[in-house]
C-alpha cells in the first residue's frame, strides 16, 4: 500500500470558499490557542503544542505555515526553520538541536523541516550511511513518545503534490524576481531523484506512524485546500487533546 498514491490531489476550493473556510478555520485556532495558553478559560496553562511540516520543495509549506500563524498573536508562537546542520551541530547527535526550540506547557512551536531530515534528505543523499539512518527511525518514534507522555501533542504534516504541479511551481518561481530566490540548484537536483525520496517518504510514513505521532499526507495541488486542511487539523488535534484531559475546550468566557 502507498501512502502517497493514495491521497486524492484532485480536491479544491474554489477562490470564495476557500477564503470563508480558511477565515473559519483561522478564527477557531485563535479560540484554541488562547485557551491553551492560559489567556481565556479557566487561566490554566493547556498542554504544549508542536507542528512539523515536511513535504516536497514548492509544496506550499511556507504558505501554510503562514496561514497556520497569520492570526495569532506573535508572542504565543514560535516558528523555527531548519536547514543543514552546521559543522557545531554536526558534532552532536542529530536531534540535539531540535530541543531548544520545543514548546513547553502553555506553548506552541512550528517546525518548517525537522529530524526526519535524517531518513529522507540525509538518506537520500549519502549524507548519513544506511546504519545511521536506519537507526534513526526507533530513536525519533522514542523521541517524540518521551514528548507526548509529557504531555505535547503532536501534529505531523506530509505536503504532497504531483510532479507536474512541482514543475509549474519552479517554472513560475523561476519566472518571478521576487521568488527566484527560493528556488535552488538542490531543488532541480532533488526533483530528478523522485523515485528515491518517494521510497524513502513512504518508509518514513509506515515506521514512524504511531499512536503519539500520527502522519496527516495533505493535499497540496491546491493551495486552498492545503491550507484550509492544516489549520483544521490542528484545531482538531488541540480539541482532541482537550477531550483527553477532560477540558471544555468551550468554557465560559466570562
Amino acid at each position: 500500500m502507498s501512502r502517497l498514491t493514495d491521497v486524492d490531489l484532485s480536491v479544491s476550493y474554489p477562490k470564495k470558499e476557500g477564503k470563508a473556510e480558511l477565515k473559519k478555520a483561522q478564527e477557531r485556532l485563535v479560540h484554541l490557542r488562547l485557551l491553551l495558553g492560559g489567556q481565556i478559560g479557566p487561566n490554566e496553562l493547556g498542554p504544549p503544542l508542536c507542528v512539523l511540516f515536511e513535504g516536497w520543495d514548492a509544496s506550499g509549506k511556507g504558505g501554510a505555515i503562514k496561514r497556520l500563524v497569520g492570526e495569532l498573536d506573535p508572542r504565543h508562537v514560535r516558528v523555527a526553520q531548519f536547514a543543514a546542520p552546521t559543522f557545531d551541530e554536526k558534532r552532536h547527535h542529530f536531534l540535539w538541536r531540535f530541543w531548544p526550540v520545543l514548546p513547553g506547557w502553555g506553548g506552541m512551536t512550528v517546525l518548517d523541516r525537522t529530524w526526519y531530515g535524517r531518513v529522507l534528505v540525509e538518506r537520500v543523499e549519502g549524507f548519513a550511511d544506511e546504519e545511521t539512518w536506519q537507526r534513526a527511525y526507533a530513536e525519533i518514534v522514542d523521541l517524540e513518545t518521551t514528548l507526548a507522555a509529557e504531555g505535547t501533542v503532536l501534529v505531523k504534516f506530509w505536503m504532497h503534490l504531483s510532479p507536474e504541479e512541482q514543475l509549474r511551481r519552479f517554472e513560475s518561481r523561476q519566472a518571478d524576481p521576487y521568488k527566484a530566490w527560493k528556488l535552488t540548484d538542490e531543488d532541480w537536483r532533488n526533483r530528478e531523484q523522485r523515485g528515491a525520496y518517494e521510497a524513502a517518504v513512504e518508509e518514513m510514513l509506515e515506521r514512524t506512524d504511531h499512536p503519539c505521532g500520527r502522519w496527516q499526507v495533505i493535499a497540496a495541488e491546491d493551495k486552498r485546500w492545503a491550507r484550509v486542511a492544516v489549520v483544521r487539523a490542528v484545531n482538531e488535534a488541540i480539541e482532541a487533546a482537550l477531550r483527553e484531559r477532560g477540558i471544555d475546550a468551550d468554557p465560559p468566557l466570562s
